[in-house]
């Protein structure tokens, strides 16, 4: 598994699994229930994550559909 991005955000992580759902590229969310369980303080991002077969189709995806959260990438 290859991680592709990391964030707090959970209208950006639903939209980019979406997005990649679409071009059929599974992605699972990690540590997205711990995240919740730390409370509202933000201190463990959700990361999202793909098999390594399909990490540049959808790193291309992503800076297409998301380019300013991926800058530092």
């Amino acid at each position: 598994m290859i991680e592709l991005f990391r964030t707090n955000d959970p209208v950006l992580i639903s939209y980019i699994v979406a997005i990649l759902k679409d071009e059929q590229i599974e992605a699972i969310v990690l540590d997205e229930h711990t995240s919740v369980l730390e409370g509202s303080i933000g201190a463990i991002q959700r990361r999202i994550v793909v098999r390594a077969d399909d990490e540049v189709v959808a790193k291309a995806i992503l800076k297409d559909v998301a380019p300013e959260q991926l800058q530092d990438r």
